[in-house]
């Protein structure tokens, strides 16, 4: 039984990562301050039914005291806690960049300094840009085009000096739109996903920003749960960066259609301007995390589509 400090754990993927340590039998500490994590999550956590494996600390990131008790004791790291969105990073560059970047230096000195094996940062695939190129593999020059994206490009840069030159292992993990039950559709900067399985299943007129042909790689909440586990023993931890998707993209609009199949509506959605730092179209190569990681697609788009909205549907 290993012991884990969750970063984030209140927050959608932090949530589903505290779960499946608990029913793995593991020791789970989570950090949150709850600025968008959600106390509800926390309600799914204890209902993992493992209390005294279960310990909450509630605290900001960019405090060096609280990631000191948050760390002590801990084997690894899960680092989720962010203020993760672009437009968000649009409209406050400073305040993305100060939880995103001071927070996460913050914990990697913290886990340094208490022996921690491993760090496991959460990325972005918006640290490539709007890059041509498709798809978008691990030795491609960095472009990114918001706020968002430099910081996360930044904390990456941090775990590979930690690792490097401070030698505490880590690794980065570039997600590419993560979505799944428990993530927040009520948010003004929530994804995609919520957005449209909320507003279908209230019959209500879907908001598309752009012309709906972007593409996405789409990647259910539970094949990144697996690369977390599987990035805290498996690859060097030389901090190196690792994409987490399933190698195929789908446009805003085949997500709708699908959507729409699935709650039995019929889409009219409101076509709005494109915004500010999001990318024309995202897909990944996924061959280093299979080659590193031995990571591999285990629920894939239409079931983790399924399993979403019948998570929507069941909280009303």
């Amino acid at each position: 039984m290993q012991h884990y400090l969750v970063t984030g754990g209140a927050g959608f993927i932090g949530s589903h990562l505290a779960v499946r340590l608990l029913r793995d039998r593991h020791r789970v500490r989570v950090l949150d301050d709850l600025s968008t994590g959600r106390r509800e999550n926390l309600e799914a956590i204890a209902a993992a039914g493992a209390q005294d494996r279960f310990e909450w600390i509630e605290g900001d990131v960019r405090s060096s005291t609280t990631c000191l008790r948050a760390c002590k004791g801990i084997d690894f790291v899960l680092h989720q806690a962010a203020l993760a969105s672009v437009p968000r990073s649009v409209e406050d560059p400073v305040g993305t960049t100060q939880v995103n970047v001071m927070g996460t230096l913050t914990v990697l000195e913290a886990a340094r300094r208490c022996g921690v094996r491993r760090v496991v940062l959460a990325s972005s695939s918006s640290v490539y840009g709007d890059t041509e190129v498709l798809p978008k593999s691990e030795d491609m020059e960095p472009r990114p085009l918001s706020p968002y994206a430099c910081a996360k490009l930044a904390g990456e840069t941090f775990a590979r000096v930690f690792a490097v030159t401070l030698g505490l292992p880590t690794i980065s993990l570039r997600y590419f739109n993560v979505f799944g039950p428990r993530q927040n559709p009520d948010s003004a900067y929530a994804a995609v996903v919520p957005r449209f399985a909320r507003a279908l299943l209230e019959r209500r007129r879907p908001q598309v920003f752009g012309d709906g042909h972007q593409s996405r790689d789409f990647t259910f909440v539970d094949n990144v749960v697996q690369a977390n586990l599987d990035a805290c023993t498996r690859g060097e931890g030389r901090g190196e960066a690792i994409n987490i998707a399933c190698g195929e993209r789908y446009s805003l609009m085949n997500l709708l259609d699908e959507l729409a199949s699935l709650t039995g509506q019929t889409p009219d959605p409101e076509m709005l301007p494109p915004r500010p730092g999001d990318v024309r179209h995202s897909q990944a190569s996924i061959d280093r995390a299979r080659r590193l990681l031995g990571f591999s697609v285990q629920t894939g788009f239409r079931e983790g589509l399924e399993r979403t909205v019948q998570y929507y549907r069941d909280a009303g």
